[in-house]
């Protein structure tokens, strides 16, 4: 029997980078995913590749700061797939520039989908898993949560609540056989990436310097996400909760 198999995982931005493998790193060991994202095109793309490759996904275009859309993409993910074992909240956004130059829209914009997104997805989704006694949650953050990161300020304050939450929800559904953990990537090569090295005066020096200062001396791909991940929705993690760990290629090595 492979891992997820009868098991259903919720993904949040899982038309993405991260998302994306993610998705179909489940779907790969058994799982009928849900791919969540608010491109349903991109969405519809992963779901495409996972059912061309033999296995169950369903596109769900949901906007993860709306509560109304989350509690829709999740009432149609059950009647379509069944009732959810997994969910992975890793849908994310970032704006790379000092503190002092940003812009209280651009806190709102970041803290609607890094912190509030999340809020909206444990809240739908938690009290059907306390109910069947059972459930993963693994909560995707950032290093930046743990250790600081200059142009970040907003994004890794939310990411460090995050990690809090995560802390707190595993305390309370422990009982209930409900683990929560965090996973933190370091800089990994995806599109936000990208789109964070582009706000640098040079961002092919900015990208080179990531590489340059990881041990592993390279920047992480979306499937070294996915692997760890995938470890703690498993049954193979099921001593393990309110636990945070880097993918970071050594970069980071928090005690």
């Amino acid at each position: 029997m492979q891992r997820f198999e009868n098991k259903v995982v919720v993904v949040t931005g899982g038309g993405g980078g991260i998302g994306g493998a993610t998705c179909r790193r489940f779907a790969a060991e058994g799982a009928r995913v849900a791919v969540f994202d608010l491109n349903l095109a991109a969405a519809e793309q992963v779901a495409a590749q996972i059912r061309t490759a033999g296995g169950q996904a369903q596109a769900m275009g949901c906007d993860i700061t709306e509560r109304a859309s989350v509690d829709r993409a999740v009432a149609a993910t059950a009647e379509a797939l069944g009732p959810i074992d997994v969910l992975v909240n890793n849908a994310g956004w970032d704006v790379f520039k000092p503190f002092v130059k940003t812009v209280p829209a651009e806190w709102e914009r970041l803290i609607a989908i890094n912190l509030t997104g999340a809020l909206h997805m444990l809240h739908a989704v938690l009290p059907g898993m306390a109910e069947r006694r059972s459930g993963r949650i693994v909560n995707v953050a950032s290093d930046a949560a743990r250790g600081g990161s200059s142009g970040e300020a907003v994004y890794s304050a939310c990411k460090g609540g995050l990690v809090a939450l995560s802390k707190t929800l595993a305390r309370e559904h422990a009982r209930q056989g409900i683990t929560v953990n965090v996973v933190c990537p370091g800089p990994t090569d995806t599109a936000l990436l990208a789109g964070v090295a582009e706000g640098a005066r040079d961002p092919a020096k900015l990208l080179e310097a990531f590489r340059s200062a990881i041990p592993l001396g390279r920047l992480g791909q979306p499937d070294d996400l996915a692997g760890a991940i995938a470890f703690f929705a498993s049954d193979d993690a099921g001593f393990i909760t309110g636990q945070v760990v880097s993918v970071s290629g050594g970069l980071t090595m928090h005690g």
